[in-house]
């Protein structure tokens, strides 16, 4: 299902020292979020070794990093692959992910302060100034974020926790929400970001609910779409 394509050809200068486990964790992870590292493909700590020149202790502690984000995973027989897409729980996933949104964006309606409200427009414009370069990487990032702080404007860790959790796992997702559009975001959708904040601001809980839901759905409907019409492409490939 996602395409194939070169292998990663990230020019790795020799990090100073203590950093090294910092530098493989930031390629790494920007390879398997932009799927340059497909779901499923083994890592192998001696090519990681001999590929950013450093010792194999670096390249573990970047590998516990990642599993404990759910970017990879370690099979019992000790291997690590990148963390796999499981397409027959997407639409839980889906379900999951859009009462988060509802949720999360309707307590913060009600209980946001205006410090909450300047922290969530600051990566607003962030988001917006990645859109605007078509850097999917930082909007993914940013995006992430973005929601994030609007779910603790809400005041309920529980709440904020799974949900932070849930974008984590949808993260490479979103590439795929991306690709769909050929990484060119369109205006629309990026309002319904600026709706959800002046909601927020507002304190009309009501609008908050019908914006963030209307934002989920909309997601989840392009997200959907793309899967489809890749699988029928790339029919050999599996997740």
């Amino acid at each position: 299902m996602v395409t194939k394509g070169p292998e990663p050809e990230t020019v790795v200068s020799k990090p100073r020292r203590g950093q090294g486990a910092s530098t493989v964790l930031e390629i790494l992870r920007s390879e398997i979020l932009e799927l340059k590292l497909a779901p499923g493909a083994p890592i192998d700590e001696s090519d990681l070794s001999q590929r950013f020149g450093m010792s194999r202790t670096p390249i573990r502690e970047a590998l516990i990093k990642l599993a404990n984000d759910g970017l990879v995973v370690t099979l019992p027989n000790r291997s690590t692959i990148v963390a796999p897409l499981d397409l027959l729980e997407l639409p839980s996933f889906y379900d999951a992910l859009t009462l988060m949104y509802r949720v999360t964006t309707r307590l913060a309606a009600r209980h946001r302060t205006a410090e909450n409200v300047v922290v969530i427009r600051q990566l607003q414009d962030r988001y917006a100034e990645a859109v605007a370069a078509k850097d999917v990487a930082e909007m993914i990032e940013v995006n992430r974020h973005f929601h994030s702080q609007i779910a603790r404007a809400g005041r309920n860790k529980y709440y904020s926790d799974l949900f932070e959790r849930l974008l984590d796992e949808g993260r490479r997702l979103l590439r795929f929400y991306y690709s769909s559009f050929n990484d060119e975001l369109p205006k629309a959708f990026l309002d319904e970001h600026e709706q959800m904040i002046r909601a927020i601001e507002v304190g009309d809980v009501d609008a908050a609910d019908r914006i963030s839901k209307q934002h989920a759905d909309q997601i989840v409907r392009q997200i959907q779409s793309y899967i489809v019409d890749d699988r029928r492409l790339n029919a050999d490939i599996q997740l």
